[in-house]
C-alpha cells in the first residue's frame, strides 16, 4: 500500500481535529489521505484509492452516522473498495463529521445533518470533480450518509452526479413506533447527563455511569458481547437492530467497536423530526445560513437529476421498509425520475456492506447499476 499526501488550497480552518488512521489493507493500490475541511472549516476526512486507471469514473462512498470509511475497506472480507477497484473505478472515501474516525460525536460539539448536507458533501464533491478532469462521478451512500446526500441533491448542491446508490434509507425515513418513542424518551432522560452513548464496554468499565445502559441493552440478547448487545439488540438504546448477527464474520464481530462508534444524544431531536415527517426535513428553520437547503427534501425531489438505486436488506431492523416506501412515493409523485429498488433477502442494515457474504449478495447490484451508466 502506497501513501501519498497532498495539500488542498483551503482557507485556514476554524476548527481542527485529529483523524484516526484508516484501518485497511489494499494491496497494489495507492491510498491518498487528503487534508480536508468542510465548507464551514470543520476538519473532516477525504481519501482517494487508485490503481492508476485514468479513464474510468470515480465513486464517492459515504458511511453512516457513527461509522466511518473503515466499513468500505475492512480487510477481513472482500470489501466494496476492492470490488470497485477490480472493475476499474476510482473510489473516494469521505469521513464526514459523524465519522468515528473523528472526535465530534464524543466532544459534545453540536451539529445536525443540515451541516453534513450543506458543508461536508458538497465540498467533497466539488474537490473530487476538480481532480477528475471531466470524468463521471457516482455516489454510494449508507444510512445517514444517504439521508444527508438526499438533502444535498434536492438542494441542487451536487448537480450532475452520474448515479446514486442509497442503502437503508433515502428520502422517506421510517422508524418503528417503539424506536421513535425510545428515541424521544432517551433524549429527554439522558441528554442532561450524557453527551453520547458509547459502544465499547471495555473502555467505559463495569462501574461507570453507562453501566445501566449496557444492562438494558443486554435484555433478551443472544450474544454475550456487550458491544454487540448495544448495537444489534438495542441500536444505542433506541430498540432497533443494526444487522443480522449471523451475517457477520467472527473478525468483523470482534471489531464492532472500531466500525461503529459512540452515538451523540444531541442529534436525536433531528432524527425524531425526520421520522415523524417521513421525510428528510431541515432542522435549522430560522438560521439564514441553511436556507440553501429545502425545508422538506421530499417536496423538492423533482430536482434530482440522476438515476438512483435504492437498496435495503429485507430484515432491516433500523429503517424497516423505508426504501420500498421511497420507491413507491417517488414513482407516484415524481414519475419522470429514474429510480429503482432492490431488496436483499436475509440482510439487515449495516451488514449489507460489512457482512461476510455482502460481496456476493449485495455488491453485484451496485456494480451492475454503475456499469449500466458508464
Amino acid at each position: 500500500m502506497t501513501t501519498r499526501r497532498t495539500t488542498t488550497r483551503r482557507p485556514t480552518p476554524r476548527r481542527t481535529a485529529t483523524l484516526r488512521p484508516l484501518y485497511a489493507r489494499l494491496d497494489g493500490a495507492t491510498v491518498e489521505e487528503i487534508p480536508f475541511h468542510a465548507g464551514d472549516g470543520t476538519r473532516i476526512g477525504l481519501t482517494r484509492v487508485s490503481r492508476g486507471h485514468q479513464d474510468r469514473p470515480a465513486v464517492l462512498l459515504l458511511h453512516g452516522h457513527t461509522a466511518s470509511s473503515d466499513m468500505f475497506v475492512q480487510p477481513e472480507t472482500r470489501n466494496l473498495v476492492e470490488a470497485l477497484l477490480d472493475e476499474g473505478y476510482e473510489p473516494w472515501l469521505l469521513d464526514w463529521r459523524g465519522s468515528c474516525r473523528l472526535p465530534y460525536n464524543e466532544t459534545g460539539r453540536r451539529y445536525t445533518y443540515d451541516d453534513v448536507a450543506l458543508y461536508d458533501i458538497p465540498a467533497a464533491v466539488s474537490y473530487i470533480r476538480q481532480r477528475l478532469d471531466g470524468r463521471p462521478l457516482f455516489a454510494v451512500a449508507h444510512c445517514i450518509g444517504a439521508l444527508s446526500l438526499s438533502m444535498s441533491m434536492t438542494a441542487g448542491l451536487v448537480p450532475g452526479l452520474a448515479g446514486v446508490v442509497a442503502q437503508g434509507v433515502f428520502l422517506t425515513p421510517k422508524l418503528a413506533g417503539r424506536t421513535s418513542l425510545k428515541m424521544t424518551v432517551a433524549g429527554e432522560l439522558f441528554r442532561s447527563r450524557f453527551d453520547h452513548i458509547p459502544v465499547d464496554f471495555r473502555k467505559v468499565g463495569f462501574r461507570s455511569r453507562y453501566t445501566a445502559l449496557f444492562a438494558l441493552a443486554s435484555r433478551g440478547a443472544d450474544c454475550p458481547d456487550p458491544t454487540c448487545q448495544i448495537l444489534c439488540n438495542s441500536a444505542w438504546g433506541v430498540g432497533a437492530s443494526l444487522y443480522v448477527h449471523d451475517n457477520l464474520s467472527d473478525a468483523t464481530h470482534d471489531r464492532l467497536a472500531e466500525l461503529l462508534g459512540p452515538a451523540p444524544l444531541w442529534i436525536l431531536p433531528h432524527l425524531r423530526r425526520v421520522s415523524l415527517a417521513r421525510s428528510v426535513v431541515r432542522w435549522n428553520q430560522d438560521d439564514h445560513r441553511y436556507r440553501a437547503l429545502p425545508e422538506n427534501a421530499l417536496d423538492a425531489a423533482g430536482r434530482i437529476d440522476c438515476p438512483v438505486l435504492l437498496i435495503s436488506g429485507s430484515e432491516n431492523g433500523m429503517w424497516l421498509d423505508s426504501q420500498k416506501l421511497c420507491h413507491e412515493v417517488l414513482a407516484s409523485r415524481q414519475p419522470q425520475l429514474d429510480v429503482r429498488y432492490a431488496e436483499i433477502p436475509g440482510y439487515g442494515h449495516f451488514d449489507a456492506f460489512v457482512g461476510r457474504g455482502a460481496a456476493l449478495d449485495v455488491f453485484g447490484h451496485i456494480l451492475e447499476f454503475l456499469g449500466e451508466r458508464v
